[in-house]
């Protein structure tokens, strides 16, 4: 089989700008800058830049950070982006733009960068948040809300939305509705906050319930991410009773370590998809293999997705793109190397995988 084509199911934007060292090493780290006398490239993921990386750029594998970082500058943002993105073998990329977008690619530059297609993805705390910025009155937010998500949606034509609960509230939410008394109670007491960062309960489920209705899938961050995250709060099999209350796909991005629990979920309600993104380009491709195979171990193979989550650093597109590959190559090879399955069904896995289950549930 030849290069598998991918489809990046959830990323965000590439820098525009140049970047110093301190910009690069901040943006290779969930953790950011590392503390003073410590460096990013002694990390799992540095090490694979230096290895995995470094030939992309013409230098030799594990080249020095220094000059590394002086070849990238050399090339200059652009050529480094062009060549990194074209290294994926994605054809499609789903942009989340609702984080800290300045300064990054837009999906559109992004696909033309790496010739091939973007489509948006739609945060909803981010609309909540501009609805706030403009000074919404609390008694119309559960009318203009939708109004305002609808607009967004259409405007971009979106293929997707995302909720960063698990950043802002954690899973332990009451699945039912909210009334529009709760509603407007509670954006009461959250515009009183300055600034205005979606983190209330009641509003959370509030935007959940009027994603719904668009019909579009809803991305759920799990797991693994920044320090906002408290781990103990978005085991995703909180989220039992609320999907079980929905027909619509829901999309569990990254899991780690949270990668059996998702595959649980998967396994037992048929709106569930997932995918272990941003995890295998930290891992990297030696371990990237026992990570996708915890999560397909109980996980129906329509219902496993690509996702890098890359964010700032072509890099990080290209690292997730080739631990993916490497995983899912260990994946189906074991498979077929013990006569569990047949090359043709090994192929055609690793097809819907790849990309057909995206495209198939996105619409791609």
């Amino acid at each position: 089989m030849g290069l598998l084509n991918l489809v990046d199911h959830h990323c965000h934007g590439v820098a525009t700008a140049d970047l110093d060292r301190a910009d690069f090493e901040a943006l290779i780290s969930e953790g950011g800058s590392p503390p003073p006398g410590e460096t990013n490239f002694d990390t799992p993921v540095g090490l694979a830049i230096r290895r995995h990386c470094a030939p992309l750029l013409d230098l030799p594998r594990h080249t020095s950070p220094e000059d590394y970082l002086a070849r990238r500058a050399e090339l200059g943002t652009a050529e480094v982006t062009r060549r990194f993105l074209h290294a994926t073998g994605t054809a499609r990329y789903l942009v989340d733009t609702g984080f800290h977008a300045d300064g990054l690619t837009t999906p559109e530059e992004l696909a033309k960068q790496a010739n091939a297609r973007a489509h948006h993805i739609v945060r909803l705390e981010k609309v909540a948040e501009d609805l706030a910025a403009e000074g919404v009155d609390p008694a119309e937010f559960a009318t203009v809300f939708p109004e305002r998500l609808h607009a967004t949606v259409t405007a971009v034509n979106a293929v997707g939305v995302k909720s960063v609960a698990a950043y802002r509230t954690g899973f332990r939410l009451d699945p039912t509705p909210p009334s529009r008394i709760e509603i407007t109670e509670a954006a009461r007491s959250w515009l009183a906050d300055s600034p205005a960062r979606l983190a209330h309960p009641t509003l959370q489920r509030f935007t959940l319930e009027t994603a719904i209705d668009l019909g579009l899938p809803i991305q759920f961050h799990v797991g693994f991410g920044d320090n906002d995250i408290r781990m103990t709060d978005v085991d995703p099999t909180l989220l039992s009773d609320w999907i079980a209350r929905h027909r619509t796909p829901v999309m569990l991005l990254h899991c780690w370590p949270y990668q059996r629990q998702a595959s649980f979920l998967a396994c037992v309600f048929p709106n569930v998809y997932l995918d272990v993104g941003l995890a295998l380009h930290y891992v990297g491709p030696r371990r990237s293999p026992e990570i996708l195979a915890e999560l397909a171990e109980v996980s129906p193979f329509t219902r496993l997705l690509y996702s890098s989550d890359a964010y700032g650093v072509p890099e990080l597109y290209s690292l997730g793109a080739l631990s993916f590959r490497a995983a899912l190559d260990a994946l189906t090879g074991d498979r077929v190397g013990t006569d569990e399955w047949s090359r043709a069904d090994a192929d055609r896995i690793a097809h819907l995988i790849g990309h057909g289950n995206a495209e198939r549930v996105y619409h791609l």
